[in-house]
């Protein structure tokens, strides 16, 4: 996988964890009608799954190396 600088990824994973809580709060409280609170739940779990996939992908990406052959004096 192409490498992704860690700043999009952290601003990516604090995005989706947010939206997350956002929306398995509001499926789970605010929502009145059963389907539509369900699916708003399900939607949030999805992007707590992505939020750590990003997160997965934050820690395990390997760091990025200059080529040092280019830089020899």
């Amino acid at each position: 996988m192409k490498y992704i600088p860690p700043t999009k990824l952290k601003v990516l994973m604090i995005m989706f964890f947010a939206a997350s809580g956002f929306g398995i709060f509001t499926g789970l409280a605010i929502a009145t009608s059963g389907m539509q609170g369900l699916i708003i739940t399900l939607l949030g779990v999805i992007n707590l799954c992505l939020g750590g996939f990003m997160g997965y992908l934050l820690l395990m990406q390997k760091p990025k190396v200059r080529d040092s052959r280019k830089y020899k004096k």
